[in-house]
């Protein structure tokens, strides 16, 4: 009989993390394994987060069913995605539902799953903040609770898994998926344009991502983390290539214009966002990053590239006892010393963490399956 597989993305980082699975529920299929799948995005069908390249560049099909939901009031989405979610299950029969990360539309299917009696898998489990007042923290704490089975990428987040009271059966450290897309992608990756267009060399500039909201929302934390960005930058002489969007890109575009009434040249470069094969090669290739996205810590990591993280915590600690990650949380003075350690060649040895080796996602059909 039949397995079918419903596997559900609430944003554009999710689509990163499933890719590997339905390539290797694809692969399944092929070698006889009686398995079904459809792909769910909880949002609309026309995001503009979602370009056509980022399908192909991760080898999967755009989603089979668009839930439509787009919110900004979180509890109101939350509500709007179960409503749309209970209607798929409803019209779809579904024998386990995969789940990655923490948003609340990952919440939200989480609840309606089990509601329906079907089986909860949860990508990413056992990552934690430890603060309650943070909403992703009780996402998380609701979505293992409700899991079924519990995919970990680490022994720190299988440790907090088991700790929580999940039994030892559910709890399976299958290493990081975001790993397997690396290595899938290895050979496919592109030297963006904008390599050329700025005369960049391999190894001798850095890359910066902000998103995160507490940092983005906070005029003045932002003024003073890239004023030491830029300062570094000019006085060591080397570019910080800056692919952003929304609140951030709207800043450094004011504080380089703000440079540029001042006669000072800034030291970041703002570009346009890049496709998933055209950013991972212009990271894979930095001297160093510089970030607030855990996903991008990880693959930096993977990479053996210096990361310097915009945040007290991090989902996989991993990154900082084993490989390339150093948090500085929104701390001017600690980001200014390590840009500086990475400018002077300084920076940490580092390792990748254990099951890091992209075949996580063979491991996850393989338990599903059986």
């Amino acid at each position: 009989m039949s397995k079918n597989i419903c596997i559900v993305a609430g944003a554009r980082p999710n689509f990163i993390k499933v890719a590997p699975v339905i390539r290797a529920i694809r692969n399944a299929q092929k070698s006889g394994v009686d398995v079904e799948y459809q792909l769910v995005y909880t949002g609309r069908k026309d995001d503009p987060t979602l370009e056509s390249s980022l399908f192909s560049d991760l080898d999967i099909q755009s989603p089979d069913v668009f839930l439509e939901v787009d919110c900004v009031n979180m509890n109101e989405l939350t509500g709007m995605v179960m409503a749309q979610f209970e209607r798929y299950l409803q019209d779809h029969p579904t024998d386990v539902v995969i789940v990655v990360d923490d948003l609340a539309s990952t919440m939200a299917v989480a609840i309606v799953t089990k509601k329906q009696g079907v089986q909860l898998a949860h990508i990413a489990a056992g990552t934690r903040s430890f603060d309650i007042t943070m909403p992703k923290e009780i996402n998380r704490l609701v979505i293992d609770g409700l899991s079924d089975i519990l995919f970990t990428a680490g022994i720190s987040n299988n440790s907090i898994a088991n700790k929580e009271g999940a039994e030892l059966s559910k709890v399976y450290m299958v290493g990081n998926v975001l790993i397997d897309n690396i290595r899938f992608l290895q050979q496919r990756m592109q030297r963006p344009a904008v390599m050329d267009e700025m005369h960049l060399e391999e190894g001798k500039y850095m890359v910066l991502t902000l998103n995160r909201k507490a940092i983005v929302n906070n005029i003045d934390e932002m003024k003073s983390l890239i004023t030491v960005i830029d300062s570094v930058a000019r006085k060591a002489g080397i570019k910080v290539v800056a692919p952003l969007r929304g609140k951030a890109l709207g800043f450094v575009l004011a504080f380089k214009a703000y440079q540029d009434v001042a006669d000072h040249q800034s030291g970041i470069m703002v570009v346009q966002p890049q496709g998933y094969l055209e950013f991972s090669y212009l990271t894979a290739h930095a001297m160093g990053v510089i970030t607030d996205s855990g996903n991008v810590a990880e693959e930096a990591t993977f990479n053996g590239v210096p990361c310097v993280t915009l945040n007290s915590y991090t989902e996989h600690m991993e990154t900082v006892t084993v490989g390339t990650n150093e948090l500085v949380a929104e701390d001017p003075e600690k980001l200014q010393n390590a840009m500086e350690k990475i400018l002077n060649g300084e920076w940490k040895k580092a390792g990748i963490p254990d099951r890091w080796d992209g075949r996580s996602a063979e491991r996850i059909v393989q338990i599903l399956a059986e």
